[in-house]
């Protein structure tokens, strides 16, 4: 079985090509073309020579996502992007121009295992863990494909990132090396739905990424209707890891709260809300959540979510409405993998 050239470290790839008889400047010549310049072939790291580009494709294979679709939103000009992976599974990943930089959102697993009741990732079940230049090369095409810089990157799309822990890992010290995108950890955000063992350990990293937490409601019982996580891990657990982490890192916590009209958008919520987490070095991002046909749950109205909102905000808490990018895209995370999945099953 071939290795994944680049999913490794540049130190890594240095005893690589020791190993081959190649001296360390060659593997940094391949880290470059990969890491920095983005091709997606051995053949267009032209300062090597052709024996060395035969010997590494012999040995070795190099990961690039092949682009199957392109839905650009006519609304903000957000761009989602589908892509198919070597053994024919697609992932999704997003675009978004913002005034302080590109974003990208990415996915680090085919399907998810959490099963959040108004997410359309969990619809078809998981099927694997994303290597860490599968994860890479999501941000590496759409760089080659819009020609321009990546500042922000969310590993925020379909699956939980910290399901993938080490994958996740070996891919934030990859993209935040100097001798790649060098992406700083500072504009990096993992969002988890809350494996409190595996933010725990996130937090002895000592990273400067941001964590979100996908909170969504703030009780246990209210969190239960919405996911199926929180039957193993209390909220009051999720509250001690998060000030661990704050405790180790320094990084305040972000809390995502998808508004589902009727169900977790009232007064009382934002109150408990309040209660939970006030006095936290915290930020509050509150997400009208995207309706999608396999689930009855729908956007909360704008009333609704102002008050909530401004209920925070009087009670000192940090809180910002996530704009909504892309919805006439299948914005939603999910959406676009599985529409395009169904539509290959009922033409077979």
């Amino acid at each position: 079985m071939k290795k994944d050239i680049k999913s490794f470290t540049l130190e890594e790839l240095k005893s690589e090509m020791s190993a081959l008889g190649e001296k360390n400047f060659r593997a940094v010549q391949l880290y470059d073309w990969m890491h920095k310049k983005c091709v997606s072939s051995f053949d267009e790291c032209t300062n090597l020579s052709e024996s060395l580009r035969n010997k590494l494709k012999e040995n070795y294979e190099f990961t690039s996502l092949k682009q199957v679709r392109l839905q650009e939103s006519a609304i903000d000009g957000t761009k989602k992007y589908l892509f198919e992976l070597g053994d024919g599974n697609f992932v999704e990943s997003v675009w978004m121009k913002y005034h302080h930089g590109n974003s990208v959102c990415i996915s680090s697993q085919v399907g998810c295992k959490m099963g959040c009741r108004f997410c359309a990732s969990t619809l078809d079940g998981w099927e694997r863990n994303l290597t860490p230049s599968e994860m890479l090369d999501q941000i590496y095409r759409i760089t080659a494909e819009t020609g321009e810089r990546v500042s922000n990157v969310v590993v925020m799309g379909t699956g939980e990132p910290l399901d993938n822990y080490d994958n996740l890992l070996q891919f934030i010290h990859l993209l935040s090396d100097e001798n790649g995108l060098n992406i700083s950890q500072r504009n990096i955000t993992v969002s988890t739905c809350g494996l409190v063992p595996k933010m725990k350990m996130l937090a002895d990293e000592k990273l400067q990424i941001t964590l979100a937490l996908s909170l969504h409601a703030p009780t246990d019982e209210k969190r239960r209707k919405l996911m199926p996580i929180a039957e193993r891990y209390s909220v009051l657990e999720l509250m001690e890891a998060c000030t661990y982490y704050f405790e180790q890192t320094g990084r305040r916590i972000s809390f995502e709260y998808s508004l589902v009209g009727g169900v977790n958008d009232n007064l009382k919520e934002a109150e408990e809300l309040i209660a939970l987490i006030g006095g936290m070095n915290c930020h509050v991002n509150l997400i009208p959540v995207n309706p999608i046909k396999e689930r009855d749950y729908v956007t909360s109205d704008t009333v609704s979510i102002e008050r909530f909102k401004n209920k925070l905000e009087k009670n000192r808490i940090n809180v910002t409405i996530r704009r909504e990018m892309g919805r006439d895209i299948d914005g939603a995370c999910g959406q676009l993998r599985r529409r395009h999945t169904q539509s290959a099953h009922s033409e077979e």
